[in-house]
């Protein structure tokens, strides 16, 4: 299991206690942004959410559950955002990619790169049958990752979810398999894919 992935132009590593401050701030900083489609932001409403949410996420990771990983720029080690691997299923070899990332950050490719690199993790070390990627409906910004870096747009569920203000949502579904994936003209590249363990 990598303790790093690194991307063209990010760092991926699961959160440490430390990071809590980071990733608190992070969140304030991009309310506004990120509560119309993440209701989970909501329930950040004090410092010490962060910090309970690292100690969750570090027992899930331990146990295989959810391989939740911060963004983080290589050379400063600024947290950019967050991401990872999520509902996975062992047995079929599908994982669920999300991501999310800080307003002051947004527009300079990190989510690409970083869903990029998640993606070769996947499929190339964890031998991966299937990926996904969710998003609501109407998140223009979030449904242009997967597009741009090969996925296909495979279905929308029609009112599956609640959003951030609670009114019920479309999701779009977008999945790479692994035919899809070795056809890939990025996969080949040798920046960035082979995680770094430690």
């Amino acid at each position: 299991m990598p303790e790093e992935v690194r991307g063209e132009k990010v760092l991926l590593r699961p959160y440490r206690e430390e990071d809590a401050p980071a990733l608190w701030e992070a969140i304030e900083e991009s309310r506004r942004d990120l509560e119309p489609w993440l209701p989970w932001v909501r329930s950040y409403d004090r410092p010490d959410v962060a910090l309970e949410f690292v100690i969750r996420h570090k027992a899930r990771w331990l146990l295989r559950e959810d391989l939740t990983m911060g963004i983080f720029d290589p050379s400063t080690g600024r947290l950019l955002g967050g991401t990872g691997l999520h509902r996975i299923d062992w047995t079929t070899r599908k994982f669920e990619i999300g991501y999310w990332l800080r307003s002051s950050a947004q527009g300079k490719g990190y989510v690409t790169d970083a869903v990029r690199a998640l993606t070769r993790t996947a499929f190339d070390l964890f031998d991966a049958a299937r990926v996904e990627i969710r998003m609501d409906a109407r998140n223009e910004r979030s449904r242009r990752v997967p597009e741009r870096l090969g996925f296909t747009h495979e279905a929308t569920l029609r009112r599956n979810m609640r959003d951030g203000d609670g009114h019920l949502r479309d999701t779009h579904v977008y999945a790479l398999i692994r035919e899809e994936y070795e056809r890939l003209p990025w996969r080949g590249s040798s920046a960035g894919t082979l995680p770094a363990t430690s």
